[in-house]
């Protein structure tokens, strides 16, 4: 294991015009903690800031609208609450030296009707995932989507349009496209789900019409893509469905040479199958990784070890930790000084209060609330 002084892991890096104080990035981090009208819980603040150590922090997945909902409890990013809510995270965050994007979702079909007050969620094409959505009543078999008429989508592109703008009212230093895990961008991107027959459907450049959309409309919110970045999943079999794709290289080097176009900072790339496998057959993510011209964030079951290698033999710009930061607020300082990581039981993973969220002590035993 490389020293901590030679370690690049924790030496500052500049993306764009962002500088970092180290390569550690904050994944984003589903934790169920907000209220019904998606605005986060006060002590989301002292969540998100006790975890400022890290070179940039990205937020847990963040509805768009209400219409972009897929798991109760979750966060929003388009009312005037929900902005003030996130501007307190944001304000913690940036008093205690850290940077935070935020990520920006739609979960399409993955979704129940529950959560939309009965009525269907909304996909590319009327074809049901595997699995189960968390509504307020528990666990619930997904049911068949509604497929979105072709002169709805620009609505969507609008709602993100707004909620990026939302983004930056709240003091984010940027924002994520969430266009990863099966959830609407990708729904449209894959062959499996997309099923369409007009301009959003069919050919690889019609179905990456809808995502190049809405990285267009957000990176013109931003002023340019230099606060903008977008995560994917490439070798994702997620919901259980494979293979979710028939030709993945093909579709998602498509997509990186018109992602290009905006000047991006980053794609965030899962490698593998979120918390299942690193493997995902077929899948040259150094291909994706050469072809991009930002930066390149690495993400997916990341030792320290293996963190290290990847970025001191260029593999990865940055590495993205998600889970150990669960019970690890000072993630950052144990990585660098080998120290052991504390373990989050499940049970503290999705909803409730601050137990099990922001209530983790460092290794001095110290937990740092805001108040």
């Amino acid at each position: 294991m490389l020293q901590k002084t030679d370690s690049p892991l924790f030496q500052p890096i500049t993306i764009g015009d962002l500088a970092l104080k180290n390569r550690i990035v904050m994944a984003p981090l589903t934790r169920s903690r907000s209220s019904d009208a998606g605005v986060p819980p006060d002590f989301a603040a002292d969540y998100y800031a006790q975890r400022a150590s890290a070179g940039l922090i990205i937020s847990e997945a963040t509805n768009i609208s209400a219409q972009a909902r897929g798991y109760a409890l979750t966060p929003g990013i388009w009312t005037e609450a929900q902005v003030a809510a996130w501007r307190r995270v944001t304000t913690a965050v940036h008093a205690n030296d850290g940077k935070m994007f935020l990520q920006l979702w739609h979960t399409g079909r993955i979704s129940h009707p529950d959560l939309h007050g009965g009525e269907l969620p909304v996909a590319p094409s009327a074809i049901a995932p595997k699995g189960q959505a968390f509504t307020n009543e528990g666990l619930k078999d997904h049911v068949t989507p509604r497929a979105l008429e072709t002169d709805e989508i620009p609505a969507i592109v609008a709602d993100y349009a707004h909620a990026a703008q939302c983004a930056k009212d709240a003091g984010f230093d940027g924002v994520e496209v969430h266009s990863a895990n099966n959830y609407l961008l990708e729904q449209f991107i894959r062959d499996s789900s997309n099923q369409r027959t007009d301009r959003y459907g069919g050919s690889v450049e019609n179905r990456l019409r809808f995502p190049l959309e809405v990285v267009a409309a957000v990176t013109k919110v931003w002023g340019g893509g230099r606060r903008v970045g977008l995560r994917m999943s490439p070798g994702t079999t997620m919901p259980g469905e494979t293979p979710l794709d028939s030709n993945p290289m093909a579709t998602y080097g498509a997509y990186i040479k018109e992602l290009n176009k905006f000047g991006l900072l980053y794609i965030h790339d899962i490698e593998g199958v979120t918390q299942l496998s690193r493997a995902a057959d077929g899948i040259d993510y150094m291909a994706f990784r050469k072809a991009f011209t930002g930066a390149y964030i690495a993400n997916n079951n990341y030792t320290r070890e293996l963190a290290e290698a990847t970025v001191s033999e260029g593999k990865a710009d940055l590495i993205s930790f998600g889970r150990p930061f669960i019970a690890n607020p000072d993630l950052v300082e144990r990585l660098r000084n080998g120290s052991p990581l504390a373990e989050a039981p499940k049970a503290y993973w999705y909803g409730g209060d601050a137990t099990g969220y922001s209530d983790w002590p460092g290794m001095d035993g110290q937990i740092r609330l805001k108040s």
